[in-house]
């Protein structure tokens, strides 16, 4: 098993990881189920709780929860089918690149739930602070426009002057023929 199986086995895990993830996210009746089974009257979640085995879970609860899975299925196809899986190299290396890509996906998923969630609560206000953007800009230019024009009448106004006739003063050779330098 070469670099281009774990290429394929890691883009499927991912894959994976992000399907379980999604479905997680859209129920969580298994892992209800599973907290009505082990824990008691007092320590069993809310109703409203969305929380499941992967999703809205920390790091550890979910590593544990992809790895310990990906172990069972591995026993079963060990002892029910003729692939060995923990007494291969490859098919081991295969096993835990499967469990990354998983994993990883489990993460992409969240992301792009998360920055969905985060376009549609923000997509109202984003139209309203884009014709603000657009508003502000347009009386910007406007106000450009109008201090434009003033600069070139002044411009124009102090070109157009003629400089006023000044008192005929004495050239410097001639203030110092005055002062009796030369």
């Amino acid at each position: 098993m070469g670099l281009g199986m774990d290429i394929i086995i890691f883009v499927s895990a991912i894959l994976f990881g992000i399907f379980l993830y999604w479905r997680e996210s859209n129920g969580n009746g298994v892992y209800r189920f599973f907290n009505k089974m082990l824990n008691s009257k007092e320590l069993q979640m809310s109703a409203d709780n969305p929380k499941g085995f992967i999703y809205k879970q920390p790091f550890i609860p979910r590593l544990l929860f992809v790895v310990i899975t990906l172990l069972v299925l591995g026993l079963v196809l060990q002892f029910l089918t003729p692939i060995e899986i923990f007494s291969n190299y490859f098919a081991l290396s295969g096993f835990a690149t499967f469990a990354t890509g998983t994993l990883l996906g489990t993460y992409l998923a969240n992301f792009v739930i998360k920055t969905t969630e985060v376009v549609e609560e923000k997509s109202d206000s984003l139209g309203d602070f884009v014709e603000d953007a657009v508003e502000k800009g347009k009386h910007l230019i406007e106000d450009l426009k109008h201090k434009d024009n003033k600069a070139v009448e002044e411009a124009k106004k102090e070109i157009s002057k003629e400089p006023e006739p000044k008192a005929e003063q004495k050239s410097a050779r001639d203030r110092l023929k005055d002062k009796g330098l030369m």
